[in-house]
């Protein structure tokens, strides 16, 4: 896919992922190609690798619609996330960390005691939670060392709210928030012991865990008080 069409797609992606773009939204390829300035071929090839991602479906002659997701999609593809971070975490355990790694690692735990260590979050806090966890995240799948696993969680995390890339918050309860993330948090703890200890079992049930649970809050993103109450951060870079 050539440049323009790249930067088209990685756009209507987190367009989708961070609800701008809502299910039903209808897209076109010229309204498309003007608003990124474009030709309507990067457009064109856009929209069928979204498409093919399950991301968009066709509506009528030309044009096409942004899928409804439902709530069990959305437990499906973070349960798979969980299965695939938890082969990364005993891979990562069993070949041992390289100390660039531990250091990734513990950078992202003492930011995150320092976020929560004050007994409460707002909505700036969480989006450098959302940045740290990520990096936590992407650390553990690289210190695998097994490239299969970033592709699969690729195509899987193209789903909105399935990847660690989006993270919804309930902006009108912060507090439930600052319990949700915090536990989180300390679940990396647990990760990164079970890590640098050599505990490959142990590592991959635990980032089992961590993932699976998020699947209550798939109800939330699904229901009709969505676009009300979430907000979906998005990497802030």
């Amino acid at each position: 896919m050539s440049k323009p069409g790249q930067l088209v797609l990685s756009a209507l992606r987190k367009m989708i992922a961070s609800g701008e773009l809502a299910a039903g939204a209808r897209l076109m390829e010229i309204p498309t190609a003007e608003l990124f300035g474009v030709s309507r071929m990067p457009v064109r090839m856009a929209f069928r690798t979204l498409e093919q991602e399950g991301l968009l479906v066709r509506f009528g002659g030309r044009g096409f619609q942004v899928r409804s997701v439902s709530a069990e999609d959305i437990a499906g593809a973070v349960e798979v996330r969980g299965v695939l971070e938890g082969l990364a975490a005993r891979q990562a355990a069993e070949r041992g960390l390289t100390l660039d790694a531990q250091a990734a690692l513990q950078c992202c735990l003492v930011e995150g005691d320092q976020l929560f260590n004050k007994g409460f979050v707002t909505e700036d806090d969480l989006q450098v939670y959302h940045d740290l966890n990520m990096r936590f995240h992407q650390v553990i799948v690289e210190a695998s060392h097994n490239p299969a696993i970033a592709d699969a969680l690729a195509r899987n995390d193209h789903l909105p709210f399935a990847s660690v890339t989006a993270l919804a918050v309930d902006r009108h309860d912060l507090a439930r928030e600052y319990r949700r993330f915090n536990y989180a948090h300390m679940q990396h703890h647990s990760v990164f012991d079970a890590l640098v200890s050599g505990q490959g079992a142990r590592a991959e049930a635990l980032m089992r865990e961590h993932a699976n649970a998020t699947l209550r809050y798939a109800e939330t993103f699904a229901g009709p008080a969505a676009d009300e109450r979430m907000k979906v951060i998005m990497p802030s870079s």
